[in-house]
This record gives C-alpha cells, structure tokens and sequence, in this order.
C-alpha cells in the first residue's frame, strides 16, 4: 500500500532540490556560495558572475534547426568569462533535465503507459523549439543526441554512452506511474535512460535509484530500503557511520567527488539520504551548501527523501516557478496509480 503523502513528496521532491541549487549549481569554490548567495534557504535567482564556469573556454556549433538546440543561448559558449550556467531562470525555476522530467510525466498520461517513441517525438520538439526553455546551458548528453540526430541517425541510435548523474534526474514521473509494480518499473527505467545515455553503469544506477524510490513508497526505512536493493557498488559503503561520524564536506569532498560522474555522485547522494533521512529540509538545504553538481545530485535526493516521508514546507512548494502546471500533473499522476 502506497502512503499518498510519500508519493506527493516524492513528486515534489526533485523539483524542489533542483530549483533550491540552481543559483550554486557546479560551484566547486564552496566559500564563494554564502559570499554569492548568502545562507541559502529558498528560491534565489541566478547572477553573473559564477566562479567556477567553464562556458567561455566550451564550443557549440550547430548545423541548422535540425540540430541546434541552443538558439540564441549559444553566444554565451566560447563568450565572456563567469558566465552562469542558467544565467536566465527565474528564482525556483528548474534546470533543463528537471524541465525533461515534466516532458516525460505529460507523455506517460497522455500515452496512459510508457512510449519512448512518444516522449522522443516530445524530447526532439522541445530541445528544437526556440524559446521552450531558459537554460544557457545542455549537457553533454544533448550535444551528442542532437549531433547524431542532424547527421540523420535514427532516434535509437542517437544516445551515447554516459555516465552522469543527470542522467537520473528525470526518472521521478517513471517511478511514481510504476509505483505498484516493481518489474514494469525496472523495464521503464532503463528503457528511458537508454535514449540519451547509453551503457551498463548508467542502467544499473537507474535500476538501484528507481528500486530505492519503490521500496519507500511502500513504507521501509532507508536504511532498510538499501538493505532491500540489488547489489550495486554504491551499497558497499558504511553510510550510516558516516552520517554518525563525519562531515559532509568531508564525505563529499574527500572521499567522494561533489562532481556529477556517478562513480561519486551516486554514493554522494545516498550518504547524504541515509544522513538526512529525519531532518529533509536540513538534507536538501546541505546538499545546496556541498556545490557540485547539486541540482542532478538533489534531484534524486529529493525524490528518495521525499518517497522516504518528508514533509516540504509549504513556501518551498508554493516557490515553485510553474508549480500549478506541476500540481496539475502530481493530480493526473495520483488518478493513474491505485492506493
């Protein structure tokens, strides 16, 4: 039996996390983010200049509409130094993959199942639209995809082989529409990873995180629900005497990487849900603090502590930017899964 409150949280979850880290997003000079933002505890927008960019020593280049997927975003590459990462958004609005993961929820209902045929028709349209999203920057992932895709390659074939955890950060609405059924579940998950970000490591992860989620939603612990998960490498570390023992920024910095390839970042995230399973705002205001990839890294973050029982304050949820569009899918989402 699935605890409705779990479910909403864990819906919110990612969204919130991701929108809460989107000024600091791949700060790795964790003292300049109080200098930049201040104590962070809610939605702040973005400003020039970000410490850590790379954008102005990065190239983009496009053949035409068929593959540029920048728009008038693509000045910014190889431009003027510190340029923000998503220079843009709005306070509480949401990254590019966090903004994907809507895409996906909205093809699921309308499909009432999932179609990666339909999500990839969505995906094309979205990414080729000027306009459809804020963001200065793409990952790796979506260079490759849309590469592949100008040179005629099918839509199968255009995906390489990643190893981000970006890659995860989109999978929440797959998790929630498969809530009752664990096999369906895993089938879907890596299904859709396999779009943009082909590969064995990338699959595994996907199944551990979506295994996670499920076995949350329906009412373990954490420290049971990764008792209860397949082997993975990401499960053989003393997470709990960490959280007992050391210092985020000591587990997060010295012995994982804050940065995104999922070697780190996975473990990364689930020391921090094992720390911060009974105190989730504290979890999602640190995971903030830490730098790094934060967004993608909080995105799954979210979503377990939320499948795990937390209660998000009100403002967070409310501070959402298109958080009425998000409810309104959190609705249809609830009507498509049984109790």
């Amino acid at each position: 039996m699935i605890d409705p409150a779990r479910f909403d949280a864990a819906w919110w979850g990612g969204f919130i996390a991701d929108a809460l880290s989107m000024p600091v997003h791949w700060y790795y000079t964790r003292e300049r983010i109080p200098e930049d933002y201040g104590d962070i505890t809610g939605y702040l927008p973005p400003h020039n200049p970000h410490p850590d960019s790379f954008l102005w020593r990065s190239q983009y280049a496009s053949t035409g509409p068929i593959d540029d997927i920048l728009h008038e975003q693509k000045r910014w590459w190889g431009g003027p130094r510190d340029i923000h990462y998503h220079q843009f958004l709005h306070a509480g609005e949401n990254t590019l993959n966090m903004q994907l993961a809507r895409l996906l929820a909205e093809s699921l209902l309308e499909c009432g199942r999932y179609d990666r045929d339909d999500y990839a028709r969505r995906y094309v349209d979205f990414m080729l639209t000027p306009g459809s999203h804020g963001d200065t920057y793409v990952e790796e992932c979506h260079r490759a995809f849309f590469r592949h895709y100008g040179q005629g390659l099918e839509v199968e074939d255009c995906g390489v082989e990643d190893i981000h955890i970006g890659g995860l950060a989109t999978l929440a609405p797959l998790i929630l529409f498969h809530a009752q059924d664990r096999d369906a579940l895993h089938a879907a998950v890596t299904d859709h990873v396999a779009l943009t970000h082909k590969g064995e490591e990338m699959a595994a992860a996907a199944t551990l995180y979506a295994d996670l989620a499920f076995h949350l939603l329906h009412g373990l612990t954490m420290d049971d629900a990764l008792a209860a998960a397949g082997d993975h490498p990401a499960l053989h570390h003393p997470y709990r005497a960490w959280a007992e023992q050391r210092p985020d920024d000591e587990v997060i910095g010295s012995q994982f990487s804050p940065a995104c390839y999922l070697k780190d970042a996975l473990p990364a995230t689930l020391h921090l849900a094992v720390k911060y399973a009974g105190a989730p705002r504290d979890g999602l205001l640190a995971n903030v603090r830490l730098g790094g990839d934060n967004c993608h890294r909080g995105a799954v973050l979210g979503t377990l502590l939320g499948a795990a029982g937390a209660v998000w304050p009100a403002e967070w949820i409310k501070g959402l930017y298109g958080q009425r569009e998000l409810r309104v899918l959190l609705e249809r989402l609830r009507e498509r899964v049984p109790g």
